[in-house]
């Protein structure tokens, strides 16, 4: 029987924390050692993430434990480069940061570590390689898996970009915005053509193609579901529809969890799962990509899991096969 993969997690009782712990207690790969909260630490896990009644005995703990093989930086954005200046993690430890801390170029260097842009599509081979790895943001994910192959054709000019996200996107503390009473019914968009995760898709779509000049023009809205994000690009290009179909299937050809449908896609075939479905439709001379993904899983706790595989050497879809919520 092979070596299981021993695990910490640090901020195990938020959102993305609770995906990855029901991800890595059920991966015949993992074995979970600890799960840290200062704030629940002595506490039973189903305590906070109520559906894990009889799935594990496991506590909270408030030590660090350093017998392990990997970390996992399930915190907020500032508080993965709080804790690695806190705290002495030993160099084998490989470490996988959910938040935003290290994913751009100019911030991906800690001391000696490096941490490499885990988006598999465009970095399996430097990620299977990798000590330390910076998981991309879930808006990012979405965007950037749906324009990847337009930028390595070099046809990315102006893109305008709509996305829509569900209330878990903004993270389990309550705030006005993320309560029901304000959600249920309702639509807003926020932080127009400001958002936060630009930088990152820019340095992504850059990274492929030969004529770096794609300038994104993104308005992110708030919707009244919980999980799940909705993108719709649109980009002016001349060529027809099939050729473009071609394109994408030939791009994503060997990476498993990127579905292109050559049929409308909506959000229910990829809530619970680490896919991402992309439709393409062409109306004259603009194009219209469409791509879709779960915020918690390909957009962060699955993709996770996904580099962790990678990182280890074994098979890239293990312990992800997992079912849509489809009705």
């Amino acid at each position: 029987m092979k070596n299981k993969i021993r695990i910490g997690i640090i901020g195990g009782a938020g959102y993305t924390g609770g995906e990855l712990i029901r991800l890595l207690i059920n991966h015949p790969s993992a074995e979970v050692l600890f799960i840290h909260s200062k704030s629940n630490a002595g506490k039973e896990l189903h305590t906070v993430h109520q559906d894990l009644v009889g799935e594990t005995k496991m506590q909270f703990s408030q030590e660090i434990d350093n017998n392990i093989d990997v970390l996992f930086l399930c915190v907020g954005h500032g508080d993965s480069l709080k804790f690695m200046e806190e705290n002495d993690i030993p160099a084998h430890i490989k470490i996988i940061s959910l938040s935003q801390d290290f994913r751009l170029k100019g911030k991906s260097v800690f001391n000696t570590r490096k941490f490499i842009y885990g988006l598999p599509e465009i970095n399996r081979e430097k990620i299977k390689s990798a000590e330390n790895i910076a998981n991309p943001g879930c808006f990012a994910t979405s965007i950037e898996l749906g324009l990847l192959p337009l930028a390595k054709m070099n046809l990315l000019g102006d893109v305008f970009t709509t996305g829509i996200t569900g209330s878990t996107g903004a993270g389990q503390s309550p705030s006005a915005t993320s309560h029901f009473s304000w959600r249920e019914n309702n639509v807003q968009a926020y932080k127009s053509l400001t958002h936060q995760h630009l930088t990152e898709i820019n340095e992504s779509l850059n990274s492929v193609s030969d004529k770096p000049t794609s300038s994104i023009h993104f308005v992110p809205w708030r919707g009244d579901f919980t999980r799940g994000i909705f993108i719709t690009s649109q980009i002016k290009c001349t060529g027809n529809l099939h050729d473009f179909y071609e394109v994408f299937e030939e791009f994503y050809k060997d990476h498993p969890f990127v579905k292109i449908s050559r049929q409308p896609i909506f959000l229910k075939q990829v809530v619970n799962t680490n896919n991402c479905f992309i439709n393409l439709e062409k109306v004259d001379d603009i194009l219209v990509v469409h791509s879709e993904i779960d915020n918690l899983l390909k957009g962060a706790s699955g993709q996770a899991v996904q580099n962790m595989n990678l990182m280890f050497g074994i098979e890239e879809t293990e312990g992800l096969k997992l079912k849509a919520n489809y009705f």
